[in-house]
């Protein structure tokens, strides 16, 4: 529930900001416009996302009947459809789930994550993983995404019109001195910062919901440990970093960042959280 709440504030705070900025900016008619962009990205991103990043990692549905039927069983105890199943042909240990809906999902594993694991702890990826399906994360991310590229946009709009003087007087009045620079600058910052809240925030449920499903938090802990270490010694050699955030763990980087610049929490905190979960069902 924590979690839950942490995202739907950081939400209206994203929101908040897309709608002052859109006032600072051009006012009623440039809110508009923003509204009607955003809401555009919104729909080819949910009809099309799925398909797009299966293709961008060259997924492929598999007929590997172990790994189907790992599937199929933890979607029966999360009261799930069963999702399609894809691999990846990469030595990243790693997974992500795709999908507007429940019944419209997939879940893509990659040839080093069936490699390294054993059956629990991959049992536990794939409750992760139905978890973000069942919760519509993939929807979440993408709204998300999309009001943060929005405000992106405006700003470089903006940042134009300042360098070649194109606001009018009126402009001037209602966007001088710091709101241009807050415009211009700040807010593409701040946008993303809440961007990557959200999606850390819906790792932590993710977590949590996978253990509640599996009813084995350690497997999951277990999991993560391996697919961290393994992950920064063999990184992602293509796909886009943008894409980041789909993944169990980050695929990309070899280096640890500050959390607060990061698409995923830290391990050892997903880790100890798991734990005490497992401490309490003890």
């Amino acid at each position: 529930m924590k979690n839950q709440i942490k995202t739907i504030l950081l939400f209206g705070l994203l929101t908040g900001l897309f709608l002052a900025i859109g006032n600072l900016l051009a006012g009623v008619q440039g809110l508009t416009i923003a509204l009607i962009l955003a809401l555009a990205f919104n729909f080819g991103a949910y009809w099309f996302s799925d398909k797009i990043v299966l293709s961008m990692y060259r997924a492929k549905e598999t007929n590997d009947l172990k790994l189907i039927n790992m599937v199929k069983q933890v979607s029966q105890k999360a009261g799930l459809p069963m999702p399609k199943v894809y691999m990846i042909d990469s030595d990243n240990p790693n997974a992500f789930a795709t999908g507007r809906n429940p019944k419209i999902s997939a879940i893509a594993f990659t040839t080093g994550i069936v490699d390294l694991l054993n059956e629990k702890e991959l049992k536990g990826v794939i409750a992760h993983e139905l978890s973000h399906i069942k919760n519509r994360d993939t929807l979440i991310a993408t709204i998300a995404a999309s009001i943060a590229a929005g405000i992106s946009y405006i700003a470089m709009i903006a940042r134009w019109s300042a360098i070649f003087g194109g606001f009018s007087s009126s402009d001037k009045k209602r966007g001088s001195g710091f709101e241009v620079l807050f415009l211009t600058v700040l807010t593409p910052v701040i946008a993303t910062l809440i961007r990557l809240a959200i999606s850390r925030s819906r790792e932590y449920f993710a977590d949590e919901k996978a253990a509640e499903t599996i009813d084995d938090p350690v497997a999951l802990a277990d999991a993560l440990i391996k697919l961290d270490n393994h992950s920064k010694k063999n990184p992602m050699m293509f796909g886009n970093r943008a894409t980041a955030s789909l993944f169990i763990v980050n695929p990309f980087s070899g280096k640890s960042f500050l959390e607060l610049l990061s698409t995923h929490p830290n391990v050892e905190k997903r880790v100890g959280k798991l734990k005490k979960i497992g401490m309490k069902n003890d």
